[in-house]
């Protein structure tokens, strides 16, 4: 929220099992963050698997951290 009130975009990753968790926060603060939600879970994954997690959602990532909402 700071960061966005100075007018740098930004936002959060997380895995999809926390959509329902960043929702009822984002309702809690007024505030609707950027974000991007990646296949749940992560922490078993291989790290080939984490790279091709990261390749998968490079471009949404880049768009969060470079669009602005004003």
């Amino acid at each position: 929220m700071d960061l966005d009130s100075r007018g740098v975009p930004g936002g959060f990753v997380a895995s999809s099992e926390f959509v329902d968790a960043a929702q009822a926060q984002a309702s809690s603060l007024g505030f609707d963050p950027f974000k991007v939600f990646v296949e749940h879970p992560i922490q078993d994954r291989s790290d080939q698997e984490i790279v091709h997690l990261a390749d998968r959602y490079f471009s949404e990532v880049i768009a969060m951290i470079s669009t602005s909402k004003f």
